[in-house]
């Protein structure tokens, strides 16, 4: 799709915790479209657009979710949130990214976010529920402490709604013993630790990742020797912040590396 730069109407603004709030917009149904996972940026003054991942899959109601991390501590960040209360009309400019929902071919998804990321997993959630009921999901969700679970019933709300889906909670600091209910799991932990201890096998899967590329690119390593596509892994981090090679080359023994050497000499 072609970006567009439109004004929407600001519907909402409301605080989801004391650092996280979310913010409703609503714009020509045509103009807002956009496919889930894309993100949309936000005009601040004439040189500052900031981006946004777009926290809902498009519904063809003009409707507009995004899900703000705020920083009361940061001017930035204050003025941001200024602008956004005080102005009834945004300007904006959509879609961008190419991380994007694909065709499943029946490939389990398998869906990792830490914190505000889970506003892009949000709206690919949404995508692939109404396209395949049945499409096997895995949400991973990391946060520092329980209170960053924002939206906390929703995933709890697919998990009981739908026998193929799993939500797995992952927090640094531990979780209460009531967390964990059926399909909803419970973790303690850094998320690519918490997912070598958990996971074997990942080479069936479609992978999207979202969160800050330290945690992108922790979470492919620790995939990687799981069976991780690189064809199949999708992340917005691959566009502003390339890592060559993605998936990291496997480590063979200085044995095997000059017995290798050995060999290329005899040719």
């Amino acid at each position: 799709m072609t970006a567009r730069t439109l004004t929407c109407h600001v519907i909402a603004v409301e605080d989801l915790t004391s650092d996280v709030f979310r913010v409703s917009l609503e714009g020509r149904a045509e103009a807002v479209a956009h496919a889930p996972g894309q993100y949309l940026e936000l005009k601040l003054d004439d040189e500052t657009w900031v981006p946004f991942s777009i926290a809902n899959a498009h519904r063809g109601d003009g409707a507009i979710e995004l899900h703000i991390q705020h920083w009361p501590e940061r001017e930035n960040s204050r003025r941001m949130r200024e602008v956004i209360e005080h102005s009834p009309q945004l300007t904006v400019r959509l879609p961008g990214g190419d991380c994007v929902l694909t065709p499943s071919g029946g490939r389990p998804l398998l869906l990792l976010a830490a914190g505000t990321g889970f506003a892009q997993v949000k709206a690919l959630m949404e995508a692939a529920l109404a396209a395949d009921g049945n499409r096997p999901i895995a949400l991973w969700w990391a946060v520092r402490e329980r209170r960053d679970f924002y939206l906390e019933s929703l995933p709890r709300e697919w998990a009981e709604t739908y026998p193929n889906v799993d939500f797995h909670g992952v927090s640094e600091a531990p979780l209460d013993i009531d967390f964990a209910a059926e399909r909803v799991h419970a973790h303690h932990g850094r998320i690519d630790r918490v997912l070598a201890a958990t996971l074997d096998d990942v080479s069936g899967c479609d992978v999207y990742l979202s969160g800050s590329p330290g945690m992108v690119y922790a979470c492919i390593d620790t995939l990687a020797p799981l069976g991780l596509d690189p064809g199949r892994t999708f992340s917005d981090v691959f566009a502003y912040a390339p890592r060559v090679p993605l998936i990291p080359l496997p480590e063979i023994s200085a044995e095997a590396a000059a017995l290798s050497a050995g060999e290329e000499r005899k040719v």
